[in-house]
């Protein structure tokens, strides 16, 4: 069976990517998420995705491993031009979901395969509108612990569900991994789901 490279150790994408049936491998890369002070959100989260494939295929060549397409992804949450990245701490996460309450902001996927030299490269863009949040449930929303590690400070396919009351796009671009891309650009390369 034909394999690929995810270069993430996200379960979500993992998740996703079983999702399609398509077989991996992990491969973590090391990239700095750091925001150039020039970079839109669009050219931030496409460069993510390109230099993450670019270090998950010299993490490849240089164990040796076997030559296989490498696929990697970078997700932000974006409100008024600004990406919320993944929170410092408690109160910088209690901030970004204050700010998501009432509100409707956009997720952007950006997703690269690298294969024989050649690199595809795509980005999903989706709206999400939370409800209003109150300082209570925020405070408990961060007690469980799931947005300590996301984009936004929030899970979609976690309990963060209950606050939202509208999504424009693709839902597993929104989690982090938008298959209607993925699906088509592995198919250029010989990879298909079963």
């Amino acid at each position: 069976m034909s394999k690929i490279y995810l270069a993430s150790a996200s379960v979500r994408r993992q998740t996703l990517l079983h999702q399609l049936g398509i077989s991996f491998d992990v491969i973590v890369p090391s990239v700095s998420e750091r925001q150039r002070h020039i970079e839109g959100p669009m050219e931030y989260v496409q460069r993510l995705a390109v230099e993450k494939a670019r270090d998950a295929s010299r993490l490849v060549a240089e164990r040796p491993l076997p030559l296989r397409p490498v696929l990697a992804a970078d997700t932000s949450v974006v409100l008024d031009g600004a990406v919320l990245g993944k929170p410092r701490d408690r109160q910088d996460g209690e901030a970004m979901l204050r700010r998501l309450s009432g509100r409707t902001h956009t997720v952007l996927t950006a997703v690269t395969v690298l294969h024989d030299g050649a690199q595809q490269s795509a980005i999903d863009a989706s709206q999400v509108t939370f409800r209003r949040l109150d300082a209570a449930e925020i405070a408990r929303y961060w007690e469980t612990g799931e947005p300590t590690d996301k984009a936004g400070a929030y899970a979609l396919q976690g309990r963060a569900a209950a606050f939202v009351s509208r999504i424009e796009g693709s839902y597993s671009g929104i989690v982090g991994l938008p298959l209607y891309h993925v699906a088509a650009m592995l198919a250029k390369v010989g990879i298909e789901g079963t």
